[in-house]
């Protein structure tokens, strides 16, 4: 083991992270060995870049010159209405074909749901209680049934909750979707440092990592052999959502049908902000004319707030991290430089030169993760698509409040409503205008509004 120190030191000795030995002489062999693989497969020379620049006081802000994205509105004319049929009829084509597969990044915690497990357990059903999860794979299964096809699932977890994620599944019977169909994978970790740009133990024999960031998806695919597995089955397109929004049309047909017949290696859904205020990045053009995404905080205040003549917010596309992408440019990107790292300042469990573990009650140290939407630029083609937030997103991230359990479960239940009153029913509603009661319509029975139409008999009323 002295040459084994040794030679840990002489890597560590070059970015001054010798401390992480500290506790080595209390150490038996296993942990040792723990440790050692540990700091073998640290990239430092990332680490000491990532935290230089982190540490560096520079404003992180935005590099580039940018103007409104080009968006393919709504459909409002007889001429855009035709043209979204036709890319329907071509999305439809690509299911049947058996090229798609879908993507859900579900490596979160319900933390902030005061729920310990993964996110996608939670159960979010407004009456049934069925969990994120299941509501996924309902719309996934319900999707492929309609073109007799198979869709396959690819769940990315992280680390933390990967074995409890896998387990969900299987005590759930994968929810029916056919195990050839669903494929699970690990997203990677990158350590954090504290303010001095140090390694932080969090045991004796352990560096703390966090997950990289949504943007890990890309290289998890290509790492996991994920990507071999689509390429085996001729899969050529990618839906990727995140697994807190419960609203996602997940691979719905007309957003692909665009993306291919574009030629797009990489396509974006985005929604008018609700107001000028609301923190969400933005979709852009830069000057370049490659899209972009500047995160609300790098936008001026100037720029947050501008106009156009008609009172509407300039830079409104606000970014749902709901994509489609090419499984080439996955491989491309996956395969390459990868994306740039952003850094936050988090709260981060250390251990004290006594080894007793220490929670902080500020924040401590700096966090590094990659967004999956600055991959965006890397594309030499994109499409990007307006979507009604109405319709398809409300994600899941808080207990109360906006964006939460509560605004989700309403969400979900003002959506069948307005689907049931485009079907004739009379839905119940306070004097607020929302349905007095809570509405679920399985996607096993109807995956959309058309399909309630014809399944619904020809009276119905609720009461």
């Amino acid at each position: 083991m002295d040459d084994l120190h040794a030679k840990l030191l002489r890597k560590l000795a070059r970015f001054a992270q010798e401390h992480v030995l500290r506790f080595w002489d209390e150490l038996d062999d296993v942990s040792r060995r723990k440790l050692a693989d540990q700091i073998e497969s640290l990239d430092l020379d990332l680490i000491d870049q990532l935290a230089k620049r982190s540490l560096s006081g520079e404003p992180a802000g935005v590099s580039f010159d940018f103007e409104p994205a080009e968006v393919m509105r709504l459909p409002r004319t007889t001429e855009e209405h035709a043209a979204f049929e036709r890319a329907r009829g071509g999305g439809e084509e690509l299911l049947r074909e058996e090229r798609a597969a879908c993507v859900v990044v579900a490596g979160g915690q319900g933390t902030r749901l005061g729920y310990d497990a993964p996110k996608g357990t939670y159960p979010i059903g407004a009456v049934s209680g069925k969990s994120i999860f299941q509501l996924h794979v309902e719309k996934i299964r319900a999707l492929a049934a309609r073109y007799d096809t198979h869709i396959p699932l690819f769940v990315m977890t992280s680390p933390t909750n990967d074995p409890a994620t896998r387990t969900f599944f299987q005590e759930n019977d994968n929810f029916g979707l056919d195990e050839a169909d669903l494929f699970f994978f690990v997203q990677g970790t990158v350590p954090a440092v504290d303010f001095s740009g140090k390694l932080i133990l969090d045991a004796r024999d352990h560096i703390f990592e966090s997950p990289n960031g949504h943007g890990g998806v890309l290289r998890a695919l290509v790492d996991s052999g994920a990507l071999a597995r689509m390429r085996e089955r001729d899969i050529t397109q990618i839906f990727h959502f995140q697994v807190d929004n419960v609203l996602v049309d997940a691979a719905e047909p007309v957003f692909l049908g665009f993306h291919h017949e574009s030629g797009a290696q990489m396509s974006s859904k985005v929604t008018p902000k609700r107001d000028a205020k609301e923190p969400v990045g933005v979709t852009v053009k830069r000057a370049d004319g490659r899209t972009a995404v500047v995160e609300y905080m790098d936008l001026t205040d100037e720029q947050t707030r501008r106009t156009e003549p008609d009172g509407s917010l300039t830079f409104w596309a606000a970014n749902l991290c709901i994509f489609w992408y090419t499984v080439d440019f996955v491989e491309t990107v996956g395969t390459g430089g990868g994306l740039p790292f952003h850094f936050a300042r988090k709260k981060i469990p250390f251990i004290d030169e006594q080894g007793e573990c220490i929670g902080p009650a500020e924040p401590n140290g700096l966090k590094f993760e990659t967004f999956v939407f600055d991959a965006l630029p890397q594309a030499a083609k994109t499409f990007i698509m307006e979507i009604s937030r109405a319709e398809e997103f409300a994600p899941v991230k808080n207990r109360t409040g906006e964006d939460s359990v509560d605004s989700a479960r309403l969400a979900m239940t003002e959506r069948f409503g307005r689907w049931l009153e485009s079907c004739g029913v009379e839905v119940p509603r306070g004097g607020d205008g929302r349905a007095v009661y809570p509405i679920e319509i399985s996607p096993l029975y109807a995956l959309d509004e058309g399909e309630l139409k014809r399944k619904l008999p020809d009276r119905l009323e609720i009461d």
